[in-house]
C-alpha cells in the first residue's frame, strides 16, 4: 500500500477523535458563546495562511488547530436562537450518512458503478413524489441545493418546450422570487429584458391578473411566454403564491409552471402546511430542499419533474467513453442524466438514514413545532405597543420591527442597530429584509432544537433594549473615483444644462460634482400632448424626470395619479432587482400637455441612488409609496 492508505486501527482512531471533537461542539452550552463569531481578513491569514507542509504532521494537532483558529469563526446554526437567513440544523444520522458517502468515496454518476446507491436515491426521490402528490412517472435528481434545482428547471423547460435558445422567449417571477432565479436565467443566457419581475399582492404573492397582463403585452409585442416561477414560501415572507390560480393560467397559455419550494414544500408533511400548499402538484417542475425543512446538512437539494422523460432528454448525452456505462435495462438510471454534474456523490444515503431512524412522524412534530413558534412570536407582536407587525407568520417566518416616531430613515437606523446588538450576544440571530421599501427585521423559525423561551428571548430584545443613536447613525458614503480623463472630449460635454439638473428637487441637495454628472449622462426628451410616454407592461429601464408640461398616470386604465414639473416616474423598472433584471413598467403615462423631461438610463440611474444619499432617500420612500399601490 502507498503512504496514503490507512489500515482500519488508525482509520478508527482518527474517527473517533473527529466525532468526539463535533459532538463537543454541537452540544455546548447554548448561552456559554455568541451565535456569530467572525475576525477580520488579516486577522485569519495571520492564523492561517501558510506553505502546504512537505510532510505530514499529526492528527491530532491538526484538530486542534481547526478548534482554535478556524471553528471558532463561523455561526453556530445548531443554536436554538438562530432565527436569521434560513437556519441550518441538521441531524446526526444524516451527518453520519455524508460521512459514509464521502469515506466510501461514492459517485453516483451512473448504475453500473453504484447500482445500490442509485437505487436508493430512487427510493428517495418516490417518497418526495409521494409527499407532494406527483404521479409516478415523475422523475427527479438531488442537485447541491435549491439553486441549482432551479437552473436546472429552466433549463429542462427551454429544451421541452421550444429547444435552443431564443431572444423571443420570457420568464416570470414575483419580486420575492429568490435570487437564484435571476441568477439561473443570467446563466442560461436570457437578457435583461427576458425576464419580467412582477407586484406581490397585500399578502407578499404574485398576482395572476398582473402575471396575465405582462403575458398578453408580451404576446403583442411578438415575445414567447416560456416559464413561470412560482413560489411555495418566500425567503422574506414565507408567503406561498396562489399555485391553482396559476397553474390555471400556465396550462390554459401552454407556459411552463415551475415552483420553487426550496424553503416551504416540505411542510406538506404536516397537515396545515398541506392545506397551505394547495395546488403545489399542478406545477411541471418542483424545487425541494431536504438542507431545509428535511433537516439534512448542507449540501441537499432536489428537482421533480412531473413529465420523468423531458428531464432526461433535457441532459443526457453519451460520449464514446461512457457508452460502456449505458446497458440499456429497464429502470436502471444514471443520474448523470437527469441534471449538470457527472460526477456526483450520494446526497441520498443522508436523507434515507434520517427518515428511516427518526421516522416521518419526528419531522411532521418539528415542522409544526416552528410554524407554533413562528405564529407566538406573532402574536406577541400584536400585543406590544414598542412593535410593528410588518408581515404575518407564514410557513416560520414573521416580519416585524420595533416602532420609532421619526422617519422610515430612522425605523431602519434604529432596527439595523437591534439586529447587530443582537448578533453580538448568546441569545439569538435575525436578519434583515425589506417589504415594500419597509426595513423590516425577519425572524425565520426552522430550527428543530428551538423553544419558546428562545424566540421570546429574540422578542425581548426588540422591545426592552435601549438604541444607541450614534451608534445608529446612517454608514458613510462611499465614493468611487473615475479617471479623469473620462471627463474630457466628447464625453466631458454636459448633454443637459445642469442648472436644470439643480431646478429638479429630487437633484436639488445634489453636490456639483454630482449634477454634472447628471447633466453628462442625462437626455433631454419631448413628448406632444397626447404622447404615451411609458406603457403598463412594457419593458424598459429608463428614469424620467419632468422639467415642464403635465401627465397622467393611469394603472390597468384608471387614473391614479398627476404629475407636473419636478415629479418623476420610472425607478422600479430602472432600479436593479437582480442579475440586471428589473420589474416591467408598473403604470401608463400620458403626456396631458408637451412635456420635456429628463431621461436617465437605468445603470447610471442605480449608480446615482448608490451614491448619493438624498436621492437615495427620495427614491426609497417613492417606491415605499408607489409598490403599496401596485
Amino acid at each position: 500500500m502507498g503512504r496514503l492508505w490507512l489500515d482500519a486501527k488508525t482509520m478508527r482512531e482518527l474517527g473517533h477523535q473527529v466525532v468526539d471533537a463535533i459532538a463537543e461542539r454541537l452540544v455546548r452550552p447554548w448561552d456559554a458563546t455568541p451565535i456569530i463569531a467572525a475576525a477580520s481578513p488579516d486577522e485569519l491569514a495571520a492564523r492561517l495562511a501558510e506553505p502546504a507542509p512537505e510532510d505530514g504532521r499529526p492528527f491530532d494537532e491538526l484538530l486542534r488547530r481547526l478548534d482554535r483558529d478556524v471553528l471558532p469563526f463561523m455561526t453556530r446554526n445548531e443554536h436554538p436562537g438562530y432565527f436569521a437567513y434560513i437556519p441550518g440544523s441538521g441531524t446526526w444520522p444524516s451527518a453520519l450518512g455524508d460521512l459514509i458517502a464521502s469515506g466510501l468515496n461514492m459517485d453516483v454518476g451512473s448504475w453500473s458503478l453504484s447500482a445500490g446507491p442509485s437505487e436508493l436515491e430512487l427510493v428517495v426521490l418516490d417518497w418526495f413524489k409521494q409527499w407532494i402528490g406527483y404521479p409516478s412517472h415523475a422523475a427527479g435528481v438531488l442537485t447541491s441545493g435549491g439553486s441549482a434545482a432551479n437552473m436546472t428547471a429552466l433549463a429542462c423547460a427551454r429544451e421541452a418546450v421550444v429547444g435552443a435558445m431564443s431572444d423571443r422567449l420570457v420568464v416570470y417571477c414575483a419580486d420575492h422570487a429568490h435570487s437564484s432565479v435571476a441568477r439561473a436565467a443570467r446563466i442560461l443566457g436570457f437578457r435583461p429584458d427576458q425576464l419580467r419581475v412582477l407586484p406581490v399582492d397585500e399578502r407578499y404573492r404574485m398576482r395572476p391578473d398582473a402575471l396575465v397582463h405582462a403575458m398578453d403585452a408580451d404576446i403583442r409585442a411578438g415575445r414567447e411566454p416560456l416559464f413561470v416561477a412560482a413560489v411555495a414560501g418566500s425567503t422574506s415572507t414565507g408567503a406561498v403564491d396562489p399555485l391553482r390560480e396559476i397553474a390555471a393560467i400556465c396550462k390554459e397559455r401552454g407556459v411552463w409552471l415551475h415552483v420553487d419550494g426550496a424553503y416551504g414544500a416540505f411542510a406538506v408533511l404536516s397537515e396545515r402546511g398541506r392545506a397551505t400548499l394547495r395546488g403545489l402538484e399542478l406545477a411541471d417542475s418542483i424545487t425541494l430542499d431536504p438542507h431545509k425543512w428535511l433537516y439534512q446538512p448542507f449540501e441537499c437539494g432536489c428537482l421533480l419533474v412531473r413529465q420523468g422523460h423531458q428531464l432526461l432528454n433535457a441532459f443526457e448525452i453519451v460520449p464514446d467513453y461512457l457508452r460502456d456505462a449505458k446497458t440499456g435495462v429497464p429502470r436502471e438510471v444514471n443520474f448523470a442524466d437527469y441534471g449538470m454534474q457527472l460526477s456526483r456523490t450520494s446526497h441520498a444515503i443522508k436523507v434515507w438514514l434520517s427518515v428511516q431512524y427518526f421516522g416521518l412522524a419526528a419531522f411532521r412534530e418539528a415542522i409544526d413545532r416552528c410554524i407554533d413558534l413562528a405564529q407566538h412570536a406573532e402574536e406577541r407582536i400584536r400585543r406590544s405597543d414598542r412593535l410593528e407587525l410588518v408581515s404575518p407568520a407564514a410557513l416560520g417566518i414573521v416580519c416585524f420591527r420595533r416602532r420609532t416616531d421619526g422617519s422610515e430613515d430612522e425605523a431602519e437606523r434604529t432596527n439595523a442597530h437591534l439586529i447587530r446588538a443582537l448578533s453580538r450576544g448568546s441569545i439569538g440571530f435575525v436578519s434583515s429584509t425589506r417589504l415594500r421599501g419597509r426595513f423590516a427585521v425577519r425572524l425565520c423559525v426552522l430550527n428543530h432544537t428551538s423553544r419558546r423561551e428562545d424566540v421570546d428571548a429574540v422578542i425581548d430584545h426588540f422591545e426592552r433594549a435601549a438604541v444607541d443613536t450614534r451608534a445608529a447613525a446612517p454608514a458613510p458614503v462611499v465614493r468611487h473615483e473615475r479617471d479623469a480623463r473620462i471627463e474630457e472630449g466628447w464625453l466631458g460635454a454636459p448633454r443637459v444644462d445642469p442648472d436644470v439638473v439643480r431646478s429638479l428637487p429630487l437633484f436639488a441637495e445634489l453636490d456639483d460634482r454630482d449634477v454634472e454628472r447628471v447633466a453628462r449622462i442625462a437626455r433631454e426628451v419631448r413628448f406632444p400632448a397626447g404622447a404615451a410616454i411609458v406603457e403598463q407592461w412594457e419593458v424598459g429601464r429608463e428614469f424620467y424626470a419632468i422639467v415642464d408640461g403635465t401627465a397622467r398616470v393611469f394603472k390597468d386604465g384608471k387614473e391614479i395619479a398627476e404629475m407636473g414639473r419636478g415629479d418623476y416616474f420610472g425607478e422600479l423598472a430602472a432600479l436593479e432587482w437582480g442579475a440586471s433584471f428589473s420589474y416591467p413598467r408598473l403604470a401608463t403615462v400620458l403626456a396631458t400637455t408637451d412635456v420635456r423631461a429628463l431621461v436617465l438610463p437605468g445603470p447610471f440611474f442605480n449608480e446615482l441612488v448608490r451614491d448619493a444619499p438624498s436621492v437615495a432617500s427620495r427614491i426609497r420612500h417613492t417606491v415605499r409609496e408607489r409598490m403599496a399601490r401596485a
